[in-house]
């Protein structure tokens, strides 16, 4: 017997794979759904956001967005990563001109 889920949860399942970024594994275990589900899920979303852009080419391809989202915020974690590592530099040989 599989287990039906509403469109509004499969949605928000994708969302956090897609645009946050979350394991597969780390949603398996939070939401208990399996992991073939969820690469099932997105792969439909994907194909749905294909075909949506084909039909409306002014659209705005949402799950593309997501993977911007979910690449900007890796790049915006790499580059606060870089400033802190710059502050503590310049505390450090600010140190050393004392």
């Amino acid at each position: 017997m599989s287990k039906s889920y509403e469109p509004e949860f499969k949605k928000k399942i994708v969302r956090l794979h897609l645009q946050e970024g979350r394991t597969l594994r780390s949603i398996t275990d939070e939401y208990g759904v399996s992991k073939s589900c969820i690469s099932t899920w997105c792969k439909q979303f994907s194909e749905e956001c294909q075909k949506q852009a084909l039909n409306e080419p002014n659209s705005v391809n949402e799950a593309e967005m997501m993977k911007e989202i979910s690449r900007l915020r890796k790049e915006l974690a790499e580059k606060e990563k870089e400033v802190l590592f710059l502050k503590k530099a310049a505390a450090f040989f600010a140190k050393e001109i004392d």
